[in-house]
């Protein structure tokens, strides 16, 4: 029987006159995998804080098990400024130690992109204070995940990480022993890892078995039964559910779904989207040509990104755009919308970019834009535009949209100063779409957005007739939206990918291995074979001699330590016993050395 870690009983948690939980009782156990959903602001951060013991409840109790070993990510780390990356992630390890460390290697070249931690000023030795907030973060998950732990605790661990760090973290979670309990708006990265969920509704906990997918159709299922929901809510959560089941590439390794209940539930749910009828729309909006690329070449200052693209972007073209970071993604987005806010004139530093000239675009970027702090929330909607045309009939007030996108009544007439950084997102979405662009660009568009609200920006998106590029590292939002998928493999060149993020995985996977083996090719190969195996043997003799060198060091560091705390009031005796010490650390130093150079001999 699997124990028990963490139990919460009875728990509740007042903020103001809201009850964010209200007499929640849940249980962790050893093996379990759980995700935590829900929308923004409905409790789920409060919750595992209290899990974890970071925050006390107003009433009830949380238990822990004796002993627990627990990390925790949360949305703001505890890193020290001051300090370098090898000091927090590495701690005091030797580097024969850690280099040794199958774990730590894995752990540095997932996260990272190499031991050398390319794209750091000086790698492990890069202070941590002028970081970016996304570099500090995958700081802190490297700290967590080399260290040994009975449950780890992840606040929104996809935050800041590429398609191939996310798939990465999934794969290294599956393999860990720990128990899980994983707070995440990625909804492949759900499907990948838990075997659980909790859904934070209102004061309540709703608990389900199996990952996001299973969620996703037993949720549906609860509210066509106990028929409390707004129908409103019922069908985004069948449409999805409908998307799931005929057309989503294969979300688990085992499908869970009753398959007979799921088909019967989504009998009478239309696809998504009506491809043909929005491209027909989209083409008498937009004409023949949107955005045609000849030979053209982006640059970032003197770093060339791409070179000699030719592309066309036509009307109603729903296109992913995935590719490492600092391949280009944005600089091409940003060349395209230059060329269309100058009607053409400004024009990348190779090629030319024509623009149609019925093109209304919208973008979107990684900022999110400044407002007037004092404007209402409906008002900064309003000032764009009072109604929008969604197409095929459909239209909405501001206020309509507004709810749409999960602003109620009276979050409406809240100041834009007081909204969150997620609500601030929101809006700025929210005002794109009142004026009514017919070409839309995404950069990151799902970045402090809860679950609900993407599902209900994936549905306002379903209608909407235009063309549309998403950059994204939200494998589902990517795969919900678009129709086909271009990537940007670092090498300067822009690629359709027929099989989408699958593709691109394993193209990026086959690359990293050519590389791996133009390096070994290049490695200067021992004169015969007996003298390689002889090197190897002797290297290895040495390796021990020296591990057990490094031992004695230890001991000795050990008691001269302990010698000096015996002696603290006795200058001299201090002195000459940090002497001795010094000299212990300069011997340590040269063993380490000789370590590492041997290592690869052998």
């Amino acid at each position: 029987m699997a124990v028990n870690l963490v139990n919460v009983e009875n728990v509740s948690k007042v903020y103001g006159t809201r009850a964010l939980l209200d007499g929640v009782s849940l249980g962790v156990s050893e093996g379990d995998r759980i995700g935590v959903v829900g929308r923004n602001g409905d409790g789920k951060t409060t919750l595992i804080r209290m899990l974890a013991k970071l925050e006390e409840p107003d009433t009830g109790r949380v238990t822990q098990s004796g002993g627990l070993r627990l990390g925790v990510l949360t949305q703001h780390d505890s890193l020290d400024p001051a300090a370098t990356v090898r000091h927090e992630v590495i701690g005091d390890m030797a580097d024969h130690e850690w280099a040794g460390n199958a774990k730590v290697r894995d752990v540095l070249t997932g996260l990272f992109g190499g031991l050398d931690l390319p794209g750091f000023p000086k790698g492990l030795d890069t202070v941590i204070g002028p970081l970016s907030g996304g570099e500090r973060r995958r700081i802190a998950l490297a700290k967590l995940l080399i260290e040994e732990q009975d449950l780890i605790v992840l606040d929104e661990p996809t935050n800041h990480l590429d398609v191939e760090g996310i798939a990465w973290l999934a794969q290294h979670l599956q393999n860990r022993r720990s128990a899980l309990v994983c707070v995440t708006h990625d909804r492949w990265f759900l499907d990948q890892v838990c075997t659980r969920m909790w859904d934070v509704q209102r004061g309540d906990v709703y608990e389900y078995e199996g990952g996001y997918s299973d969620y996703v159709f037993a949720r549906a299922e609860r509210e066509r039964i106990a028929a409390t929901e707004e129908a409103k809510r019922q069908n985004l959560v069948r449409k999805e559910l409908a998307w799931l089941r005929r057309g989503a590439p294969a979300r688990t390794s085992k499908p869970r779904f009753r398959v007979e209940a799921a088909n019967e539930l989504i009998a009478d749910v239309p696809p998504p989207r009506d491809s043909s009828e929005l491209m027909k729309f989209a083409s008498s909006r937009l004409g023949r040509t949107v955005f045609d690329l000849e030979d053209v070449t982006v640059q970032a200052g003197p770093k060339v990104l791409l070179k000699h693209v030719t592309w066309q972007l036509g009307p109603g073209d729903r296109i992913g755009l995935v590719g490492v970071n600092g391949a280009g993604k944005t600089s091409l987005l940003r060349a395209m919308a230059a060329a269309a806010r100058t009607e053409g004139e400004e024009q990348p530093a190779g090629g030319r970019i024509a623009v149609g000239r019925t093109v209304k675009l919208a973008y979107l970027s990684q900022e999110v834009a400044e407002l007037d702090p004092t404007w209402r929330v409906l008002e900064a909607v309003q000032r764009v535009r009072e109604r929008v045309d969604l197409g095929k009939g459909r239209e909405m007030t501001a206020g309509q949209l507004c709810e749409t996108f999960g602003f109620n009544k009276d979050k409406q007439w809240t100041p834009v100063g007081d909204l969150s950084g997620g609500e601030r997102r929101r809006l700025q979405l929210l005002r794109l779409l009142m004026d009514e662009p017919n070409v839309l660009f995404l950069d990151e568009p799902t970045n402090d957005l809860d679950i609900e609200t993407l599902t209900q920006l994936e549905d306002v998106l379903d209608g909407w007739p235009g063309s549309m590029i998403v950059i994204s590292h939200d494998r589902f939002f990517v795969e919900r939206t678009t129709d086909r998928v271009f990537a940007l493999l670092g090498d300067g060149t822009l690629r359709m990918l027929p099989r989408g993020i699958d593709e691109y995985l394993e193209r990026r996977q086959r690359m990293e291995e050519a590389v791996a083996a133009q390096a070994a090719a290049a490695t200067p190969k021992p004169a015969t074979t007996e003298k390689s195996a002889a090197d190897q043997r002797a290297a290895k003799k040495e390796l021990q001699k020296i591990e057990r060198q490094l031992d004695k060091v230890s001991e000795k560091e050990s008691r001269l330590h302990a010698r000096i705390a015996e002696n603290a009031t006795d200058f001299a005796k201090v002195a000459d016993l940090d002497v001795q010490l010094r000299d212990l650390a300069q011997e340590r130093e040269e063993l380490e050395l000789r370590w590492l150079e041997l290592a690869e001999d052998a």
